[in-house]
């Protein structure tokens, strides 16, 4: 999945929440001043031949959809950022934060929490036969 700017990021989050939209639609997101017409359409090409963005032709017109989720692409500039600047590590990317004090202990123990969590969950699957 390619890295994307600010605005077709920002073009992605519309259609993710929308699900399946018109550039019009799209635009109608957008908050004033709103870009030009032509501005979301070139964009929304450009999310195509990046192949996060489908369509269905309606004649002339042509309704847009994401062929990634939000979340599949959440992941993949995570992995990029841990491939970037952790060499890959998670453990590296944890311990970045552990040791990090504007890391708030609140935070640091909300995190433990969630991983425990994962965890447990992980095992009561993997016990129950399940993944």
């Amino acid at each position: 999945m390619k890295e994307l700017t600010k605005a077709e990021e920002q073009v992605m989050e519309y259609l993710w929440k929308l699900e399946r939209a018109f550039v019009r639609d799209i635009l109608d997101e957008f908050p004033e001043p709103k870009p030009a017409y032509t501005t979301v359409s070139t964009i929304v090409r450009i999310l195509e031949k990046k192949e996060l963005v489908g369509y269905t032709a309606f004649g002339k017109n042509y309704q847009y959809f994401p062929l990634a989720t939000k979340k599949e692409y959440a992941w993949q500039c995570f992995r990029g950022v841990l491939s970037k600047h952790f060499n890959s590590s998670v453990r590296r990317f944890a311990s970045f934060f552990a040791a990090d004090s504007k890391v708030s202990l609140s935070e640091l123990e909300e995190m433990k929490e969630l991983i425990e969590k994962e965890i447990q969950k992980r095992k009561t699957e993997e016990a129950n036969g399940s993944s």
